[in-house]
């Protein structure tokens, strides 16, 4: 099984023409800052969210450095959801470049 995966600055790209972001962290780490437009599904919620990853686009996951939303994909790979897309280096790359969050519950 192999995984997609891209770096922050072709998520950035992905972004900026509306593609979709999942936060799979807990929701304390997600409401003290996030990657702008993501929505958060805890990874330990993936297995009763599965839809929410169903697109017929790409989805991309992030997580703080990248193994917990490796972990998502390779569940969601199994239930033969591929679209999804690791994000290399998680919200903890995005910040160590420079990038702004958002705080609190909102994308």
């Amino acid at each position: 099984m192999s995984i997609k995966e891209i770096t922050i600055d072709e998520l950035k790209v992905a972004l900026s023409s509306g593609s979709q972001l999942i936060d799979v962290r807990e929701a304390d780490e997600f409401e003290a800052g996030h990657v702008p437009s993501a929505v958060l599904v805890s990874l330990g919620t993936v297995p009763e969210n599965i839809d929410r990853f169903r697109s017929d686009a790409d989805v991309f996951l992030v997580c703080h450095s990248g193994g917990r939303s490796m972990r998502a994909c390779e569940f969601l790979h199994e239930q033969g959801i591929t679209n999804v897309v690791n994000v290399i280096g998680g919200t903890a790359g995005w910040i160590a470049l420079g990038n702004p969050l958002s705080i609190g519950t909102q994308p």
